[in-house]
């Protein structure tokens, strides 16, 4: 099928999610993986996308210091080289300028670990039992170039329980991450952006 839609997704760490977006995408979808992309090698979702036989590029961050504009100029050819139709964050640790952003305007997602517009940032899942919440979950948008911001796609929840820690929270959560994630690509490559939601 020439027509499928070409997906690049981008990892800082081990790539779960990268596994579960790369599993989903078989013979039926209308995506198919072209790039697994970490902004460091020793990312452990690297080994895994080589097996699973999904092309992989290395873009490190830390020669570029601070200049993120330089890093991202790095960070963009690969994924132009690969021909990506959609870009997939899952799990990548670099927040992205505006103009990085807007070259994918419309074909990047993003899956965060809170209910958005709730807990965007870092430490959602200690903020959510912090502020004494009983529902968490996670979210897939599109990105825009507002940190965790953008037309959310879908949202998954899960009860808090009383004796959760972040680390328990936070694996319950994941689990849902990897039935989101595909979920809302599947719909998203097919071009239909209707929010999808579920517990």
């Amino acid at each position: 099928m020439s027509s499928r839609k070409k997906v690049a997704i981008l990892i800082s760490g081990g790539g779960s999610n990268m596994v579960s977006l790369v599993e989903s995408m078989g013979s039926d979808h209308a995506a198919r993986p072209c790039l697994v992309l970490a902004n460091s090698a020793d990312a452990g979702g690297l080994q895994k996308a080589a097996t699973m036989g999904v092309p992989t590029a290395v873009v490190d961050h830390r020669p570029f210091g601070k200049d993120r504009a330089a890093f991202e100029a790095e960070l963009v050819k690969p994924i132009l080289a690969a021909g990506a139709d959609i870009v997939c964050l899952a799990g990548f640790m670099r927040v992205l300028t505006a103009g990085f952003v807007g070259q994918f305007q419309g074909r990047m997602l993003n899956i965060h670990p809170s209910l958005l517009p709730k807990y965007k940032g870092l430490h959602t899942h200690a903020r959510a039992i912090e502020a004494g919440d009983t529902v968490h979950g996670c979210s897939v948008h599109e990105v825009t170039p507002l940190l965790d911001d953008g037309p959310i796609l879908g949202q998954a929840t899960v009860p808090i329980h009383k004796d959760d820690t972040p680390d328990t929270l936070a694996a319950r959560v994941l689990v849902q991450e990897h039935k989101l994630y595909p979920a809302v690509l599947a719909r998203y490559a097919a071009g239909n952006r209707e929010p999808l939601s579920f517990s």
